[in-house]
């Protein structure tokens, strides 16, 4: 038997729920990239579509794709901007690229103007991420383009990204803020979006038109040092395979960086990196790294994680025995105490979950 990844789509469609009362009459959209961060993106279309979320996100255009073969109606914006001579990737799918420099402005331009496709686009305009997105300086030329009528192309959507959200003390927030002010002020007439996960919770100068939530979604604290609000989509758990006793002076696994400084038991699991389990969990001896909860106990991971297994010391945890079931995404290890016991963050452990997995999904 093989770890099980249990998804409750119920609990995705109520966190966007939540998000969507705190926002008021913007528009609650849903970051769906990276097969919706490890879950599934055709089940988490389905889901929030039949919720009445009528505005996706993805990264790629393949994601995009998949996207549209569930949902035909929905609004999807492909956030990784226009790679050259991609265009027409999109335009039969009624895929929307997010426009982020005058060079992709104008073979969209191009495209649309060849083909005759509405070709409706989001254009992002960079207010401090350095990343993507048109800079300040060409803000004035794009919207020149727009009030000429020279794109061919209705912009549905101008979006930034938030640097720092999920630190609200930050004073890069409030810089972004008061830009993305002055961009809108050049765009009138078209939809805004700032707020991301963590914007969301930054009060309402950043919910403008539409917020873009992704990890929140998927049970992700976007309020890091607070308590969570959003409820748990992910739980993932593996069984005992074997369970043994260990004396004082005992290594485990590859290399024997972990040592047994008393006699105890250590259990072998069915779950190893191949399967998106972080090999940065591991622990040598007087290390801390990942857990797991074995008979309500928390349990210790030891040694190197390895491929397809990795090792427990299970030695509290009374009566432990094979086929016992280890938590290890579940309860109190949320995906944000997985990742940093494993040195990252829960976004990577949610997008890094494995395909070898038995995946169920509840709530849908």
């Amino acid at each position: 038997m093989s770890a099980e990844l249990v998804i409750d789509r119920g609990a995705l469609v109520a966190n966007r729920r939540r998000l969507a009362r705190l926002v008021g009459s913007a528009e609650c959209a849903a970051v769906v990239k990276a097969d919706a961060y490890g879950t599934g993106l055709e089940g988490a279309v389905r889901a929030l579509a039949a919720d009445g979320c009528r505005t996706f996100f993805v990264a790629h255009v393949s994601e995009g794709i998949r996207a549209r073969e569930v949902d035909p109606r929905a609004a999807i914006y492909v956030l990784n901007g226009l790679v050259p001579g991609t265009a027409g990737d999109y335009g039969p799918w009624r895929l929307r690229p997010v426009l982020g420099s005058l060079e992709e402005l104008a073979d969209w331009s191009d495209y649309v103007h060849a083909t005759e496709l509405p070709g409706e686009a989001a254009l992002h305009v960079d207010t401090g991420m350095n990343r993507l997105g048109l800079s300040p300086d060409v803000w004035g030329e794009a919207a020149a383009r727009r009030r000429d009528n020279t794109l061919g192309f209705e912009i549905t959507l101008l979006m930034s990204h938030l640097v720092s959200a999920e630190e609200p003390e930050n004073p890069i927030n409030a810089r972004q803020i008061a830009a993305f002010r002055e961009a809108r002020a050049l765009f009138p007439g078209i939809k805004a979006s700032l707020s991301n996960s963590a914007g969301i919770f930054l009060g309402p100068d950043v919910h403008h038109d539409l917020v873009r939530p992704g990890y929140a979604l998927y049970g992700g604290n976007p309020a890091p040092g607070h308590e969570n609000p959003m409820a748990p989509v992910v739980r993932l758990a593996a069984p005992l395979l074997q369970v043994r006793d260990v004396r004082a002076g005992d290594r485990v696994g590859y290399n024997g960086i972990w040592t047994a400084e008393r006699p105890g038991r250590i259990a072998t699991v069915h779950l190893g990196y191949a399967d998106g389990f972080p090999r940065s969990g591991s622990a040598a001896t007087g290390e801390r790294g990942a857990e797991a909860i074995v008979r309500g106990v928390l349990c210790p991971v030891v040694g190197r994680i390895s491929m397809d297994l990795l090792a427990l010391d299970v030695t509290g945890a009374e009566g432990a025995r094979r086929g016992d079931e280890a938590v290890f995404i579940g309860g109190e290890l949320d995906v944000d105490r997985v990742g940093g016991n494993a040195g990252t963050i829960g976004y990577e452990i949610l997008t890094s979950l494995g395909r070898r997995h038995s995946r169920r999904e509840i709530g849908a």
